[in-house]
């Protein structure tokens, strides 16, 4: 019930955006069942989206999967963070896990382990969830999408860029927070207007890690006043 619930408001941001991609997947060409198979077994909207937009101009394969691959790289980052709190999975629960992995349930499952024990009940159930519902917004963008003639003017692709910048936000109490996210930011933004996308989302990603290892693991208040504690006494 817990991960129903942290879910409940994400699905406002993502369904929008599976509609989208499956209404852009049809005017690409794809048929419904293409549409809906893609998103089966890529599972990642913003690759999904750059995949079709290549292909729809015409891009070599390498291209294609050297873009999906830079997008995806995060995704890295994102497993290596997460199995720290994967204890309690078994070794079929973790190969779900890692993917079923997306932006969305990365944040929910930090955020979780930061208050509590992170569960398989808690984690695959946000998951699936989230994985069935992004393939039938892909059912029902591919099936009415013509209905949508520009998708834009209803201001649909801006919904997930809010929702993630929201996301994000929520780590600000984090230590050494602003400098890392700042690195990231200005590095994006200077390799987006010099190569373009999607290469500013890794190297925007692997400058944010450099700052943070630079900087070192921040201790939390309750152990600096131990510490603090320990030094006066002795």
């Amino acid at each position: 019930m817990a991960a129903i619930r942290t879910l409940l408001p994400v699905l406002l941001a993502v369904l929008p955006f599976g509609l989208v991609y499956g209404a852009v997947a049809v005017q690409e060409g794809l048929t419904v069942l293409q549409a809906l198979g893609f998103s089966a077994a890529i599972f990642a909207g913003a690759s999904q989206l750059a995949a079709l937009q290549l292909m729809g101009i015409g891009a070599p394969l390498w291209s294609v999967l050297l873009t999906v691959f830079a997008l995806n790289f995060r995704h890295v980052l994102y497993s290596a963070s997460i199995s720290r709190h994967l204890g309690a999975f078994s070794g079929g629960q973790k190969a779900l896990a890692f993917f079923l992995l997306v932006d969305p349930l990365f944040g929910a499952a930090e955020a979780r382990a930061a208050k509590r024990r992170l569960t398989p009940a808690f984690y695959l159930t946000y998951a699936i969830l989230m994985y069935l519902s992004w393939q039938l917004a892909t059912l029902a963008g591919a099936s009415f999408g013509e209905l949508i003639e520009d998708p834009e003017a209803f201001g649909l692709d801006f919904v997930l860029p809010v929702y993630f910048l929201g996301l994000v936000m929520g780590f600000r109490k984090r230590g050494a927070f602003y400098p890392v996210a700042g690195t990231s930011l200005a590095v994006s933004v200077v390799v987006y207007w010099l190569a373009g996308p999607p290469w500013h989302v890794s190297f925007g990603g692997l400058a944010g890690i450099a700052v943070a290892a630079a900087i070192g693991p921040q201790k939390r208040p309750a152990e600096a006043a131990r510490e603090g504690r320990a030094g006066g006494a002795s």
